[in-house]
């Protein structure tokens, strides 16, 4: 099947379009629960596994690490094979992985679990957009985006307090175990009900070494951003960011010289689509650095159990879900150009607020407003930056400028999480002494909030203000 049938096929309110909401919300919200919940569940681990902050860290990176540098295979491999196809593997190695997360008996185990897991995530995520950009008529798309970003936020609003659930009466455990049943009922969905869609020029080929030389580079900055936290002249921190720098210029020139490049750059010539990714680098950068400190902030600090700290993120998480359907709407009638630039400020504001968290206040004056600003913003900015980048990119692509779009959004959380610990002054067992750690976070979370700041600066100066279809 070429994508030109199955887009023409698909409109958004009949029974096949719903179908493909469900399958491909429930896949994106498997994996978006895990990431939550996993950030509430990381002091529980540090106590139980005997962690440093390093492995803490590599929990959430070694995740992160696969899933950013095999993303763009991923999507490759969905427009070249079929990305119902590639979908589905992805759903069964992510959902297998976990279940050796939540076997997993110290960190070393739990580390390398996650990387695996970040495989099966790097196949299932670009899949998941991908299949509403290449089966959905395209005045359908944006409200699309728009309404797969909201459902799918369900699960970032049940991830954290259900998390926290899990950790208080159970084990931290189940929050990777959770993820098995949800794998069932998705696999059997998408078997009967979701099109399969390919590129029509696609030939079978792939990019294994620029996929290997991705990885290469992005582990070796991430390494060394993280053994760094106890000294940057280390002999393997040294010989880590000069393997990761040499390879990230491996795979600048391997992909300008591939005959079938798992990036092609020829893409980043639309300065639509290098604007909205560079947004992307800065928001989701600040968005993964600033979740995680502010999870651990509430634990350590201000002595919130896993529950309460799961529940004091939810206003942020409501706001997306109700509020992303409206603002795709609105970028469909305005553009993208204003959304994409207030957004992220507003957020920003919101991330400022919350850098003096410590206890001194009542949660409603202290934490809620900060979370309300941070919510409406992302509200903003979600459905009109997909939309944009998966817009700017040619049909035939959906699948890579999904990929692309991914990439640069983990990557940049895995740099922030590596590199913001280190920038402030923490490492060892600091995430759980309550004074050196609430020095740190708040330096982290005013970074953070530049970087906001920076993506909407961005977004005014790069993105034209043309009308989404829809």
């Amino acid at each position: 099947m070429t994508d030109a049938p199955a887009r023409q096929s698909v409109a958004l309110g009949t029974a096949p379009g719903r179908w493909l909401v469900v399958v491909t919300v429930l896949a994106s919200g498997m994996a978006f629960l895990d990431a939550t919940a996993v950030q509430v569940a990381l002091p529980s681990i540090g106590r139980e596994l005997d962690a440093s902050l390093s492995g803490l860290q590599w929990t959430v990176t070694g995740y992160t690490l696969t899933l950013a540098s095999l993303i763009l295979l991923g999507g490759s491999l969905g427009d070249r094979y079929g990305r119902r196809r590639v979908f589905v593997i992805g759903v069964c190695w992510f959902a297998a992985a976990s279940l050796l997360c939540g076997l997993a008996q110290n960190t070393g185990q739990l580390v390398a679990a996650r990387a695996l897991q970040g495989v099966g995530g790097a196949l299932l995520t670009p899949g998941s957009l991908a299949l509403i950009q290449s089966s959905f008529r395209p005045q359908d798309r944006a409200r699309a985006i728009g309404l797969w970003s909201s459902l799918a936020g369900i699960s970032g609003l049940i991830g954290p307090f259900l998390g926290g659930v899990l950790v208080d009466t159970v084990s931290w455990r189940l929050v990777f175990l959770i993820n098995v049943p949800f794998a069932v009922v998705i696999v059997a969905v998408a078997g009967r009900h979701v099109p399969e869609s390919h590129d029509a020029g696609g030939h079978g080929r792939f990019d294994v070494l620029g996929a290997a030389l991705g990885a290469l580079a992005l582990g070796g900055l991430t390494y060394a951003l993280i053994a760094g936290g106890e000294s940057f002249t280390r002999a393997d921190v040294v010989v880590s960011v000069a393997i990761g720098l040499a390879a990230g210029v491996a795979f600048v020139v391997r992909e300008q010289r591939a005959a079938d490049p798992m990036l092609p750059l020829g893409l980043f010539g639309d300065r639509q689509f290098t604007g909205a990714n560079l947004a992307t680098l800065a928001v989701y950068g600040a968005l993964g650095g600033s979740g995680l400190f502010l999870v651990l902030q509430l634990q350590t600090t201000l002595g919130y159990d896993a529950t309460a700290a799961g529940a004091a993120t939810l206003p942020t998480i409501a706001l997306i879900t109700l509020l992303s359907p409206r603002a795709g709407a609105l970028a469909t009638r305005i553009g993208p150009r204003l959304p994409m630039t207030v957004g992220p400020l507003i957020v920003a504001v919101g991330t400022l607020w919350l850098a003096w968290v410590d206890g001194s206040a009542p949660y409603v004056v202290e934490i809620l407003p900060g979370s309300v600003l941070q919510g409406l913003g992302m509200a903003i900015v979600v459905a009109p930056l997909t939309a944009t980048v998966l817009g700017a990119a040619p049909d035939a692509q959906a699948g890579i400028a999904s990929g692309v779009n991914n990439a640069v959004a983990r990557a940049a959380q895995l740099l922030a999480v590596a590199a913001l610990p280190v920038a402030v002054g923490l490492s060892g067992d600091d995430y759980a002494d309550p004074t050196a750690f609430t020095s740190g976070f708040r330096i982290a979370l005013i970074a953070c909030a530049a970087l906001f700041a920076a993506g909407g600066v961005v977004s005014w100066l790069t993105i034209r203000n043309d009308v989404l279809e829809g």
